[in-house]
């Protein structure tokens, strides 16, 4: 048995002093403080309070919505290479992620998901590598398109957008081997509706997104079985006080979650408050975003099959530096301190933006909170949200 031991935690549902959590196997067995329960003399104790001035224990981030990073894309790194995309995930507090893909020519998307499928598949026997770096886990599949709005369809490319069939959505399902787990897919698009009730029939949290969709259509497809919304206000059709259209069902559903970029450059700090104040503190959800440029100086990028250029912290097009906005540099815990400071949220609600509530969304019941049962995927945060150490299944103690 392991035990850690911090200042506090949070659950994130609950904040516990003097905080203590019992691992073993790579599975949390208790969480306490050390007033209701003592440390077994036979445990392996870290003592993060002894290394971290007002150490705190958190979830490991999860982030849903995330194309690369450390120069790597998701669609187009080897096997090779992705531990070294993982570990720079685990370095920002990142457990577990999505990676998430662009609209590119069917056979391209159906060989990149398949390298995916096999990530995934080999992602629990993840170790720390040779420098003792832990990584970060790939836990599903997001479906970035191909079934996506031409009108609101941002920076994928046009001549791989494709209508909403089943027979498509199998042959992609089928590439990933099952293990697609979130779909961003506009509704308004024919077939579409067909295409939401089979995916939330396997259980894929699909999110509306990329989308000119009116109001009712948008109710339409929560109630065909979507749940979620991706990137709140970014590639949709704007809000009209007398036509409210895609984000007015977004804002008012109360049963939905929905995510936001909060880098400041998606979207202004003032609108992610509006966003806050409608999702609350259970349906509001961090996402980065982030392409092969997160983490990496100004330059160009890939970005699936297109490339992307990086400066002053914007990601556009390859060749527009004033274009449209092509992904982000966000990390995940830069997202949890700038709510903090956009809204006034407390560190302990920003994190659970980053943390239980992705995963409640996504239907990962075992990631995303400090309780028994949960994997050991714990990050260590300083008291304004700096990332000191992070543990996947209990690796890196």
């Amino acid at each position: 048995m392991i035990v850690l031991c911090a200042h506090r935690l949070y659950t994130p549902l609950q904040e516990v002093q003097n905080s203590l959590v019992f691992i073993e196997d790579g599975i949390i067995s208790a969480v306490s403080s050390r007033a209701q329960q003592e440390i077994p003399k036979n445990a392996t104790v870290v003592d993060l309070t002894r290394d971290f001035a007002g150490a705190i224990l958190a979830p490991g981030f999860v982030d849903i919505h995330m194309h690369g990073g450390a120069g790597l894309d998701v669609m187009r790194a080897s096997p090779a290479e992705l531990p070294h995309l993982n570990q720079f995930l685990a370095t920002h507090g990142v457990t577990g992620y999505f990676p998430t893909t662009v609209a590119a020519p069917l056979d391209q998307t159906c060989q990149a998901l398949e390298l995916l499928a096999d990530a995934i598949e080999a992602a629990p026997d993840l170790k720390p590598s040779n420098g003792g770096k832990v990584q970060a886990r790939p836990l599903g599949i997001h479906l970035e398109g191909p079934f996506l709005s031409h009108k609101r369809r941002g920076v994928h490319p046009p001549e791989y957008l494709v209508e909403p069939t089943v027979q498509i959505f199998n042959r992609l399902w089928q590439a990933a081997r099952g293990h697609v787990r979130m779909m961003t897919i506009a509704p308004e698009l024919p077939g579409a509706l067909e295409v939401i009730a089979e995916a939330a029939r396997r259980n894929i949290c699909v999110s509306i997104g990329h989308s000119d969709s009116t109001l009712e259509i948008a109710r339409a497809a929560v109630q065909a079985g979507a749940r979620h919304a991706t990137h709140t206000f970014n590639a949709m059709r704007p809000l009209d006080h007398r036509e409210p259209g895609i984000i007015g069902e977004v804002l008012a559903n109360g049963d939905i979650s929905a995510d936001v970029i909060a880098d400041g450059i998606h979207v202004a700090p003032e609108v992610v408050q509006i966003f806050l104040k409608a999702k609350g503190l259970e349906r509001a959800v961090l996402i980065t975003d982030a392409t092969a440029a997160a983490g990496m100086p100004d330059g160009t990028y890939q970005l699936g099959p297109i490339q992307v250029d990086v400066k002053n912290g914007r990601c556009t097009i390859h060749g527009e530096p004033d274009g449209k906005l092509a992904g982000s540099v966000l990390t995940m815990d830069k997202a949890v301190r700038n709510l903090t400071q956009f809204a006034g949220w407390s560190l302990q609600n920003a994190v659970r933006a980053a943390t239980l509530n992705p995963t409640r969304a996504a239907g990962l019941p075992q990631h995303g909170q400090l309780s028994p049962g949960a994997e050991a995927n714990i990050v260590v945060l300083s008291p304004n949200g700096e990332v000191r150490r992070t543990f996947v299944r209990g690796r890196g103690l």
